[in-house]
């Protein structure tokens, strides 16, 4: 599904990046009692959402930017889906309802043609930006051209690859006028999108703000992040220092009736960004002044955070948990030995200590086990497999057989790559975790740790890739396509630029798999199918999945109507109402 250029798998690797630091940008809980639902808690004040007040937004990183050609969000962001409506968002509904694509600033989640190749919506009456002008299928057009110009780079890269001539398009300041050809806007209330081959998962990428309609008029070119023209709930008055301060107050013009996600109770968002982890938690924590009417959209709580909470009732209730469709996991390059002989990566995913791993990434209560490459969700197609069991500490003694067959019977020496950065997931305590599992295997780990920029150049380099390294992915939304094409599809495998595919797997089949599942409007027998693929190149032993995150996150005392879905695992800022005393 994403055959992206060199350029595009970049983009797509800071992307990742991005979504564990702010969780809603490039790419749940679970249903139950650990998730925050649609009511009082966390947060200490009850009583029905209220409109009003001020909610204070603090972070660690800016929302930098604010352009939506620019912005690589997944399901159109958090504090972005203020400002920037599309064509489809995500369901703003707890758990796995929240999984769901629905319609936005269209009537519905658009019209495939038989082979879906070919895309139709329709807009809803009574779209207007905050000027009071009306919002048409040319300015959605527009929008989405002006993110193909070069100065304007950093978006999802899905539509220069889909769409019929969009990997030779170079955006509208540079084509005369001419536009995309694959875009045709037939009048001022229907647009249609040609594409290169079927993808049935096209509702899901008109949900990134590309799809944010951009008047032509107001087009002011890398300025125009200074003060785009809103069509959300919510416009900007106020950025500073490229996004280190924004501030949103109502958009008068927009309206209610035409937008059922959006719930836009406090009258203005003051996002103040650049701050320290340590120092935004310790502020939501007391919730003195503005900061109990306070939430953070990217900085989690920490292992030591957790315990100094503790048995602290009040604190513990105000917490939100939520799961990303994430994971981490060891890949091997089988073009290196030892793992080119698969009985030495059977053994390496015998020989993991999960427990270990799970307590070197933070504990139980900030990482899940895994055995599988997909998140244990129904929307990303999730099937139960563990092709080599070995509990929750490893299997030693069935790792030492496997290594005799594969001709070690004194055990060998590898070398791990990992981060050097304070992650928790690439980083040396997990490195060292695994390191320690092994050796009760007779595996010697040698540990090489990067510098983070240099570890994921690394990583992603087809030429030199290590045999054995720390990985992570995540997904641009809840399906297993962005998460096993990227991965898994032999066709792209890039040779001089960002690689993902680690084991450089170009299995016919697998390939012919993909395009067959892209092809299906039905998410649901499409998911079905990612998963049984899943299961199916499992059984190679190119990877051992290792844990899937969890995310903690506090907000103020006066916070009320806290939403998690299994989309973005992170409260949805468009649902936050605050207490008005």
């Amino acid at each position: 599904m994403l055959r992206q250029s060199h350029i595009s798998r970049r983009v797509a690797a800071v992307a990742v990046s991005l979504v564990l630091a702010g969780g809603a940008a490039a790419c749940g809980p679970k249903d139950g009692a650990d998730k925050a639902g649609s009511g009082d808690k966390p947060g200490a004040a009850g009583g029905a959402p209220q409109k009003g007040g001020t909610l204070t937004v603090l972070n660690s990183e800016p929302q930098s930017d604010f352009d939506p050609a620019r912005l690589y969000t997944s399901g159109g962001g958090n504090v972005p889906s203020l400002v920037f409506r599309t064509l489809t968002t995500r369901n703003r509904e707890a758990g796995a309802a929240g999984t769901k694509v629905v319609p936005d600033l269209a009537t519905d989640t658009g019209r495939p043609n038989a082979d879906a190749t070919e895309w139709t919506y329709t807009l809803k009456d009574g779209l207007k930006y905050e000027d009071g002008t009306p919002i048409t299928t040319a300015d959605i057009k527009y929008g989405i051209e002006r993110s193909f110009a070069g100065e304007l780079s950093g978006g999802a890269p899905y539509l220069r690859d889909w769409l019929v001539g969009g990997e030779t398009y170079e955006g509208p300041y540079k084509d005369g006028g001419k536009g995309l050809d694959s875009i045709v806007v037939p009048d001022a209330k229907t647009i249609v999108f040609k594409l290169r081959k079927p993808e049935g998962e096209f509702p899901f990428v008109a949900t990134q703000t590309q799809f944010a309609p951009v008047p032509k008029g107001k087009d002011t070119g890398v300025k125009y992040e200074e003060h785009p023209v809103s069509s959300g709930p919510y416009k900007v008055v106020k950025n500073d220092n490229d996004g280190e301060h924004l501030t949103l107050e109502r958009n008068e013009h927009w309206d209610e009736k035409t937008d059922e996600e959006r719930k836009a109770y406090p009258d203005k968002i003051d996002v103040r960004s650049g701050l320290d982890s340590a120092v935004i938690n310790q502020r939501l924590s007391t919730s003195s002044g503005p900061d109990a009417a306070a939430i953070t959209t990217d900085t989690n709580l920490g292992p030591a955070e957790l315990a100094q909470i503790g048995s602290n009732k009040e604190l513990e209730a105000r917490i939100g948990t939520g799961h990303f469709g994430y994971v981490n996991y060891l890949a091997f390059n089988p073009k290196v030995a030892p793992f080119d002989n698969p009985k030495v990566r059977q053994a390496v995913s015998y020989a993991i200590n999960r427990t270990s791993v799970i307590n070197a990434a933070g504990g139980s209560a900030l990482a899940e086990p895994a055995t599988t490459f997909l998140p244990e969700r129904e929307a990303f197609g999730f099937t139960p497999y563990d092709h080599f069991p070995a509990g929750k500490t490893g299997d030693p003694a069935k790792a030492r057989q496997l290594l005799a067959e594969a001709g070690f019977p004194d055990g060998l020496t590898v070398t791990l790559t990992h981060s050097t950065a304070q992650n928790r997931q690439t980083s040396p305590e997990v490195a060292t975790a695994v390191q320690q599992s092994l050796a009760a295997a007779g595996i010697t780990v040698k540990l090489e740790g990067l510098e983070n920029n240099a570890f994921n150049e690394k990583r992603w380099d087809a030429k030199n890739t290590p045999g054995f390294f720390l990985s992570r992915w995540g997904a641009d939304w809840p399906s297993g396509g962005p998460f096993l094409a990227p991965i898994f599809d032999g066709r792209q495998i890039v040779g001089n630029g960002s690689n993902y595919n680690h084991a450089q797997l170009n299995d016919p089949a697998v390939n012919a798999e993909i395009d067959e599942i892209a092809k299906l409007t039905d998410l649901a027998a499409a998911g079905k199918r990612w998963g049984a693929l899943d299961k199916k190149i499992g059984e190679q032993a190119l990877d051992v999945p290792l844990f899937h995150p969890v995310y903690k996150r506090l907000v103020g005392k006066d916070v009320k109507n806290v939403v998690i879905s299994d989309w973005t695992g992170v409260l949805d800022i468009s649902q936050v109402s605050v207490f008005l005393n």
